[in-house]
């Protein structure tokens, strides 16, 4: 399906019954990166699985007059869940797709239960020999994409100190973010959880993987139930 909404074609697709589950990739991808985790959700939630503006089958990258930027991609989230007067929902980002949640989040009170992986707050929150890659990278091949992550976000305790949605904090003990970071996320945003998985690095629980559709069903229901 594909929505309308802040100035850009926004697609989406749905699968499962049940309480709102918004669902962001990260950079570069789509939201077929899920698919495993979603077949592990659907029978508690439903599931939208959206492409950010610049990735899978919404707007194109050539298309953006205005580039492409974190507070425009949040701020298609909201209008999303405006235009289908989703409520209660949840929001789940990896990556990338976690910065666009904790800037969607302290916009909106349609989300009610945020869970972040592997975000950052600014640039500096990446771990330094992998922001040496994305400047050598960036040089050649001027990505746009890779632009991105070198100037973006810029995300400040004030941003952190809006949300009010339950939320979880997730990385892996081996993650290309910061542990630093990470914990700096979790101590900004009012009552957030903190968990740090080990044995895992950044995507490996998540990218085609059922494991963050499992933490996802257990934390969620797990707490409804208690």
């Amino acid at each position: 399906m594909t929505a309308h909404v802040n100035g850009i074609d926004l697609f989406y697709e749905v699968t499962g019954s049940g309480r709102p589950l918004i669902l962001v990739h990260g950079n570069g991808e789509d939201h077929t990166i899920f698919d495993e985790a979603v077949a592990v959700l659907r029978e508690s939630f439903t599931c939208y699985g959206a492409d950010s503006r610049g990735h899978g089958r919404s707007t194109p990258l050539a298309e953006l007059a205005g580039g492409l930027h974190y507070t425009d991609m949040a701020r298609d989230i909201v209008c999303l869940l405006e235009q289908l007067d989703l409520r209660n929902a949840v929001f789940y980002g990896f990556s990338d797709g976690g910065i666009v949640g904790l800037l969607a989040a302290g916009q909106t009170d349609r989300i009610t239960d945020l869970i972040v992986s592997g975000a950052n707050l600014t640039p500096r929150g990446v771990k330094a020999g992998l922001r040496l890659r994305f400047r050598l990278s960036y040089l050649w091949k001027k990505d746009p994409l890779t632009r991105l992550m070198l100037q973006e976000p810029r995300i400040t305790d004030a941003d952190l100190a809006k949300i009010t949605a339950r939320t979880l904090v997730l990385a892996g003990d081996g993650d290309l973010i910061r542990e630093a970071e990470t914990r700096r996320i979790a101590a900004g945003i009012p009552g957030a959880q903190l968990r740090i998985l080990p044995g895992e690095d950044h995507g490996s629980y998540i990218v085609h993987s059922p494991k963050i559709g499992e933490i996802l069903r257990d934390y969620l229901l797990g707490r409804e139930d208690g």
